[in-house]
C-alpha cells in the first residue's frame, strides 16, 4: 500500500493524494493550485497518473483548493466515481461552474490582448484548463452520501464521512482498505474547523486510524479568541460607517467564510452592539451558495437554524442586498459611504473583489477587513504584508486604506485546536503526515505532534511517496 502526495504538501492549495493498494488506485481530493503564475503553470503539468486508471475520488469538501482540478480529470479520461456529502454534492455545480467561468473570462481576455499586441512578443496564452461544459460533465460523476453512512466504493474498501466543521458539508474521510487478508484503516482529515464557531457544527471527534493525513493550515499559531475577534470586528465597523464615513470591503471566499459573516453580522446588530448596515454580497456564487445553507438544516448548529428560522437580521436595521449582475456590481461604486461589500475571490486573485479594491483601496477613510487564510503569492497575502502600492486592471493603486487581519474567524483549526482533535485518539497512529500547510508550518506542526504527543509524525513534500506498513 502507498500514499503519493501529490498537492498540499508543504503548501496550502492543490489538495491532492493518491492512494494505491489492493489493485486498486484512487484519489483523496483533487485540488486546484492557487496564488499566481507558478500555480497556473502547475495546474497544467501532467499528474503522475493516467486519470483513466483512477478507480474513484473520494471529496472531502467543496472548496476550489480541494476539488477544482475534477473537471479536468474527467476531461482526461477519469470515468469513475467522485464520493462526497450529500451538501458537497449539491455545493459542486455552484463552485466548478464559477471556476470554469472565470478560467474562461481570463482565457478570452488573454487571448484578445495576444492578438492585439500585432506581431510583438509577449506571454504565450495559457491553455485552457477546462470549459464550463466540461465542469457540468463531470457532475455526472458525483455521488452525495450522508454523513456517518457506510458506503462501499470497492469490495475491498469501505468509508464513512464525518463532520469536520470547517463549512457545510465539509468532511473527515475514514477509509478501510483491505489488501491480502490485512485491513488498514486510514484517516483523512481533509480541512478541520475551529470548535464553537458559527454556522457549523464542531468537527467529529475520530477514535483510531493507522495512517492519518492531517491539515495544519494554522498549525504554527493560535486563533484570537472568539469574543475578542467580534470586539475587534466591532471597532472596526464603527469606526469605518460612523466616524470616518467610509465603506468597507471584504474579501470573503462565497463558500463558508460569506455565509459565517453574515450570520455575525445579523447577530451583532440584533444585539445592538453594531449601527444600522447596509450589506451588499456581490457575488451571484455566494448568494446560490447561503440558499444551500439554508436548505441544509441538519448541518447547521443550532443558533444558527434559529437565527435563519427568523429571517437572518434583515428586519432589526441590517439591509443585505446580493448583486447579480455586472450592472448592479458597478453601481456599488457609487455608495461612498456606510456600506459593507462582501465579495470573492477570498485571496484577491480574481473576480469582483479586485474591482471594489481598485476603487477602495486609495482611500485611507475605508477599510479593507481579511478574514480569511491568504496564501503566499495571492494579492490578499500581499496586502496582508504590508505592501504600499499594488497593480490592477493595467493600473498602480495606492494603498491607503486600513488593513485589519481578523484571523478569529477562520475555517481552520489553530495549533491547540487541531492538538485537541489529536488528542481525540485513543493510540497513537502508526504513521502520521502533516499537509495542507505552508513548508515552515507543516514541518513545525509535525515536530509539535512528536513533542506534545509523542507520534511519529512527518511532513511530506510534493511528490513524495509513502509506504504504508
Amino acid at each position: 500500500m502507498r500514499l503519493n502526495f501529490i498537492g498540499a504538501a508543504q503548501e496550502v492549495t492543490g489538495s491532492c493524494i493518491l492512494v494505491e493498494g489492493a489493485g486498486l488506485r484512487f484519489l483523496v481530493d483533487c485540488g486546484m493550485f492557487q496564488g499566481g503564475r507558478e500555480a497556473q503553470w502547475r495546474n497544467q503539468q501532467p499528474w503522475p497518473f493516467a486519470p483513466a486508471d483512477i478507480d474513484f475520488v473520494l471529496l472531502t469538501h467543496a472548496h476550489i483548493d480541494h476539488s477544482g482540478l475534477l473537471p479536468r480529470l474527467a476531461a482526461l479520461g477519469f470515468r469513475g466515481a467522485i464520493h462526497t456529502t450529500r451538501t458537497t454534492a449539491d455545493l459542486l455545480p455552484v463552485m466548478l461552474a464559477d471556476s470554469a467561468h472565470i478560467q474562461e473570462v481570463a482565457w478570452t481576455r488573454a487571448q484578445r490582448q495576444q492578438a492585439s499586441r500585432r506581431g510583438r512578443p509577449g506571454r504565450p496564452v495559457v491553455p485552457l484548463l477546462y470549459t464550463v461544459a466540461q465542469a457540468e460533465a463531470c457532475l455526472e460523476q458525483v455521488r452525495g452520501v450522508a454523513y456517518d453512512t457506510e458506503i462501499r466504493p470497492h469490495e475491498d474498501v469501505r468509508c464513512i464521512f464525518r463532520d469536520a466543521g470547517h463549512i457545510i458539508g465539509s468532511a473527515i474521510i475514514e477509509v478501510w482498505l483491505t489488501e491480502g487478508g490485512c485491513t488498514r484503516k486510514l484517516v483523512f482529515s481533509g480541512d478541520i474547523g475551529q470548535p464553537a464557531r458559527p454556522v457549523v457544527r464542531d468537527p467529529t471527534p475520530i477514535a483510531e486510524a493507522d495512517v492519518l493525513v492531517v491539515e495544519s493550515t494554522y498549525g504554527n499559531r493560535l486563533h484570537r479568541r472568539l469574543d475578542a475577534t467580534i470586539d475587534e470586528l466591532v471597532d472596526v465597523v464603527e469606526e469605518t460607517l460612523r466616524r470616518r464615513q467610509g465603506n468597507i470591503i471584504i474579501p470573503a471566499f462565497a463558500l463558508g467564510r460569506t455565509q459565517e459573516l453574515l450570520i455575525l453580522l445579523a447577530r451583532l446588530r440584533q444585539q445592538g452592539r453594531l449601527p444600522p448596515m447596509r450589506v451588499f454580497v456581490d457575488s451571484p456564487m455566494a448568494q446560490r451558495v447561503t440558499e444551500i445553507t439554508a436548505h441544509h438544516p441538519e448541518v447547521l448548529d443550532d443558533e444558527t437554524r434559529a437565527l435563519l428560522a427568523r429571517g437572518g437580521g434583515a428586519r432589526d436595521g441590517m439591509t443585505l442586498t446580493f448583486t447579480r449582475s455586472v450592472d448592479e456590481s458597478v453601481a456599488l461604486n457609487r455608495v461612498k459611504a456606510g456600506a459593507i461589500i462582501v465579495a470573492a475571490s477570498g485571496m484577491c486573485d480574481a473576480g469582483r473583489i479586485q474591482h471594489h479594491l481598485r476603487h477602495h483601496l486609495g482611500r485611507p477613510e475605508c477599510a479593507i477587513v481579511i478574514i480569511g487564510f491568504q496564501a503566499e503569492g495571492t494579492l490578499g497575502r500581499r496586502l496582508v504584508d504590508g505592501v504600499k502600492r499594488v497593480r490592477l486592471f493595467g493600473e498602480d493603486v495606492p494603498v491607503r486604506a486600513r488593513i485589519h487581519t481578523i484571523g478569529g474567524l477562520s475555517a481552520h483549526a489553530d495549533r491547540d485546536a487541531l492538538l485537541h482533535w489529536l488528542r481525540g485518539f485513543r493510540r497513537p497512529p502508526a504513521q502520521c503526515f502533516v499537509v495542507h500547510g505552508e513548508a515552515e508550518t507543516a514541518r513545525g506542526f509535525a515536530s509539535t505532534i512528536h513533542e506534545q504527543l509523542g507520534w511519529t509524525a512527518q511532513a511530506p513534500s510534493a511528490g513524495q511517496q509513502a509506504e504504508i506498513g
